[in-house]
């Protein structure tokens, strides 16, 4: 089966609950059609760079997918009837990528403040 990553933005009045339900519902609607979901990254609010149907925030989360294009098309067609997302983006991979993302290898690191001082104490 083809391999997809798919990155879908929810409105900023929804609950982060609401935005992992959404993830949630997504990946039920693809294991019903025959398709795995490798990973799932809730990205958190993130602000979005121009206004989107005037939404000046989001809710991302990227999935990793495995699985039949139909399948791939049903979500999509799911997503654009659901009034609580704003964008999605559907790319056909190689290869899945199952590390974290750079999103939220960011996060993990340290803060400047606190590496900046660990250099100046040697």
């Amino acid at each position: 089966m083809p391999y997809y990553e798919h990155v879908v933005i929810a409105r900023q009045d929804i609950s982060p609950q609401q935005a992992e339900a959404l993830n949630d519902q997504l990946k039920h609607l693809i294991e019903e059609n025959g398709g795995h979901i490798a990973k799932i990254e809730y990205w958190g609010l993130r602000n979005l760079t121009y206004r989107v149907k005037k939404n000046r925030k989001g809710h991302y989360s990227l999935l990793a997918i495995d699985a039949p294009a139909a399948a791939v098309k049903e979500m999509e067609r799911q997503l654009s009837i659901n009034e609580d997302v704003i964008r999605y983006m559907t790319v056909r991979v190689e290869e899945l990528d199952l590390e974290l993302s750079p999103i939220l290898a960011r996060r993990d690191r340290p803060e400047r403040s606190e590496r900046s001082s660990e250099t100046f104490a040697e």
